[in-house]
């Protein structure tokens, strides 16, 4: 497949080298330091899971430049989801797949507006993996991938896309209900991300304070109110499952939130706390302790305040 990997940081990075080890015909489009880093001396993966490994693909800062795409990988984060959809549409053919793997559950709506009904895939990546210097990608656990058509259907192109995977060592699911996977991703993302930047701590602090294992929970359970008041289904026990699941996290987890916000960068709080407050608004929903953590963070959304 003709694959251009629109991002590539942690996510893209990872993802794209793991593709074009295995063959495909892999671009990435990146910028800056990182972008002739990949030019000069390729693309640097140190996966715990994977080993460390280098794949020499195309890098570019123009997408448009590697043709119309098979595949577009889309994982920039979510604050330039609408400048990347309007930069892509010259690699978007008619067939173009784009298959979205960003933090939230709005995104695929605002690239579809962009790039014309039809493109569009919905993507949990349940990954941790970060830049650690131009050219470098560090993977720290995680790696599967659920995606699915927007609208359920079992598709031709969604079966080479996994195909595709699978052939990279990548475990993927395809499902026809990706917009419960996109949810479930949602609650422990919007919840592990808050917390762990508003405390400053890793998750083994977190869940071993009960006001802050409290505050947690909080959270999960005003988010899966909000998935069912917006008419999305989801498991009943799911705040159980995903508190099970913050157990098993390793005690150093933070999250990219954490990441960004210690090191001084922009924040996807809008599309991560800020979309649940305000849809908690429009939907008459309250979400106070989501809230507080929006709030709190607020002044930092856009990097360190002046």
């Amino acid at each position: 497949m003709n694959i251009l990997v629109m991002g590539s940081g942690g996510i893209g990075g990872y993802f794209g080298a793991k593709l074009c080890r295995a063959g495909e015909a892999v671009t990435f489009v990146a910028r800056g330091a990182h972008l002739e880093a990949i030019r000069k001396n390729g693309l640097r993966i140190k996966s715990a899971a994977d080993g460390e490994f280098v794949v020499a693909c195309l890098a570019t800062d123009h997408p448009g430049s590697a043709g119309v795409a098979d595949l577009i990988l889309f994982c920039v984060k979510s604050y330039d989801t609408e400048a990347a959809a309007r930069a892509i549409r010259p690699a978007v053919g008619p067939d173009t797949a784009v298959l979205c793997l960003q933090n939230g559950v709005d995104n695929e709506e605002k690239i579809e507006g962009i790039v014309g009904p039809g493109h569009v895939l919905g993507g949990a990546a349940q990954v941790f993996a970060t830049i650690e210097t131009p050219g470098v990608i560090v993977h720290a656990f995680g790696g599967r991938i659920v995606f699915g058509e927007m609208d359920g259907a079992d598709t031709p192109r969604a079966r080479q896309i996994l195909d595709a995977f699978r052939r990279a060592g990548i475990p993927a699911e395809l499902t026809p209900r990706i917009q419960q996977a996109l949810w479930e991703k949602y609650l422990f993302l919007t919840a592990q991300s808050g917390m762990t930047a508003l405390t400053r701590c890793p998750t083994g602090v977190i869940r071993s304070i009960p006001e802050t294992r409290r505050m947690y929970r909080l959270i999960v359970e005003e988010l899966a109110a909000l998935a069912k008041a917006a008419g999305v289904e989801l498991p009943p026990g799911i705040v159980d499952e995903r508190m099970a699941f913050v157990d098993t996290l390793p005690p150093t987890n933070t999250s990219s939130l954490h990441y960004d916000l210690t090191h001084g960068r922009r924040l996807e709080l809008e599309a991560l706390q800020g979309y649940a407050v305000r849809l908690g608004e429009k939907l008459g929903v309250p979400t106070p302790t989501l809230f507080s953590v929006y709030a709190a963070l607020r002044p930092y959304r856009d990097g360190p305040p002046a």
